[in-house]
């Protein structure tokens, strides 16, 4: 009874400020974490970027901008809504798309009156044979911490869309409390280096990896693991759902997150409110605390009565009555799991 108790009263605690555990083990690998890797969009930042710049290559600022809503009505990445409304914003009327598809970890495709257009990270507009020729400005906008979409074709780039999202305004508070909890914490993201590098000093986060695909994220995850044994994965989107599934513990933003992402992850925040995580692992490890305690506790007790019993110093019905207090003591104690 030690230890059900504590994981039961833990995950109600859990449960009632928002955090959905689904299980006992998670709680209990929660007490075990060393390390904690974010995903950046939609986890360290709100989620809700916003287009800053549209530069032309081959073409109008408005052929860009429709070109590129057009294919990305079709996708649910915060990228491509962000694309959307700066074209509903602008009054501009989507044409019609066929063939779309969805390539993940690179962006999206689709047919416009017969022109298979691109639209996402560098490597897929040049897989397509495609010399940019303009990556001067490519990396002073990444530089400035912004994610570019390249939109392009056949024939070569048609324009750059430059987008920024903002920072969870607790996202800071929450890397400096797991700092002082002694958790190492890591950032993994499908952007650009420099727009990463960018980004992760203004949270003061130093163990960086970018232009991550969702199968990389699952590599970096393993390679936290080796080091630092136990390894929490915090993400929203349906990229981060194979790292959520690898990690010793993934944790899903609830409201935010897809549902491949909640499906994959074992913790959802469902309120998508960072400062739980650092909340979730005290729960964890006092979970932890509290069962290792009852644990040497009853061990004591039998330690102590056994002997007494066979020895004859306590009856039979004494040993079995000291007993079953003990278990109430025990069971009073795993209670404190859920409190605070």
């Amino acid at each position: 009874m030690s230890t059900p108790v504590a994981v039961a009263a833990g995950i109600g605690r859990a449960g009632r400020s928002g955090v959905l555990i689904k299980g006992g083990v998670h709680l209990e690998n929660l007490g075990k974490l060393r390390a904690i890797a974010f995903d950046k969009t939609g986890t360290l930042t709100r989620g809700k970027p916003v287009v800053t710049d549209i530069i032309p290559v081959n073409g109008s600022r408005e052929n860009v901008l429709q070109l590129a809503c057009s294919i990305e009505k079709f996708s649910e990445h915060p990228l491509a809504k962000a694309i959307v409304e700066k074209a509903q914003q602008e009054n501009v009327e989507a044409l019609e798309v066929s063939d779309f598809r969805s390539i993940a970890g690179y962006g999206t495709e689709g047919r416009i009156d017969g022109i298979l257009y691109r639209i996402g990270r560098q490597e897929l507009i040049e897989s397509a044979g495609v010399d940019s020729g303009i990556s001067k400005t490519m990396e002073q906008l990444r530089g400035e911490g912004k994610t570019v979409v390249l939109l392009g074709n056949q024939e070569g780039i048609v324009g750059l869309i430059a987008v920024q999202d903002e920072i969870r305004p607790n996202a800071l508070e929450v890397v400096r409390t797991l700092r002082n909890m002694h958790v190492k914490v890591a950032m993994l993201t499908g952007d650009n280096p420099r727009t990463a590098q960018a980004f992760a000093r203004e949270l003061g986060i130093e163990d960086v990896h970018a232009g991550l695909k969702p199968e990389e994220k699952i590599r970096v995850v393993e390679e936290l693991e080796k080091r630092y044994r136990a390894v929490a994965m915090v993400g929203d989107g349906i990229n981060d759902a194979p790292a959520l599934a690898r990690a010793t513990v993934g944790i899903a933003m609830g409201a935010a997150g897809t549902d491949a992402a909640i499906e994959a992850a074992d913790i959802a925040l469902m309120g998508d409110d960072l400062s739980k995580v650092p909340f979730a692992l005290h729960l964890g490890k006092k979970a932890r605390s509290v069962s290792t305690q009852n644990i040497v506790f009853s061990l004591l007790v039998l330690a102590v009565l056994i002997p007494s019993a066979l020895s004859g110093m306590l009856t039979v019905a004494a040993a079995v009555f000291f007993h079953e207090v003990s278990e109430l003591l025990a069971v009073a104690n795993g209670l404190r799991a859920g409190v605070g």
